[in-house]
């Protein structure tokens, strides 16, 4: 056996071994206690501990969990889309090729979302140049909203 396996496991200190209440999660992930309290809801993560009191409390591994749902969440991925992730994260046989192209489905739905976005906002930059903006009632941007 190496040395190095033969070394005890390094001991966590204090702070490392701590829990957070859920506000105290809340503040160190980003997150509002009510999306972590609805993330738990919905399965995305699993249930906290509770102490005796049945307050929740959150460790290193469940703040780890919340910050990579945040994460993905910024990146624009659906709740179930996020569940796929965290099962593939936990999973140490995981195919990356299963990631891949989870994300890659997933940029094929930015590109037609941004398609979308740019008519919507060039429609909308049309009808406001065309509006004198002034003290009359004719309007472009609300007859381009009123029309059928």
């Amino acid at each position: 056996m190496s040395a190095v396996r033969d070394r005890p496991a390094p001991q966590r200190s204090a702070a490392a071994r701590r829990t957070m209440n859920i506000g105290e999660a809340a503040i160190a992930t980003g997150l509002s206690a009510k999306m972590i309290r609805h993330y738990e809801s919905i399965g995305l993560v699993g249930p906290a501990a509770r102490t005796d009191a049945g307050y929740r409390r959150y460790g290193d591994d469940e703040l780890h969990t919340l910050r990579f749902v945040k994460h993905a969440r910024e990146l624009g991925f659906g709740l179930e889309r996020i569940g796929e992730l965290v099962s593939l994260w936990r999973d140490p046989d995981r195919a990356s090729a299963d990631v891949k192209r989870i994300a890659l489905e997933h940029v094929d739905e930015l590109d037609r979302r941004i398609v979308m976005l740019t008519r919507m906002r060039d429609a909308l930059s049309n009808a406001a140049a065309h509006c004198h903006g002034d003290r009359r009632p004719q309007c472009p941007i609300i007859e381009d909203l009123a029309r059928d």
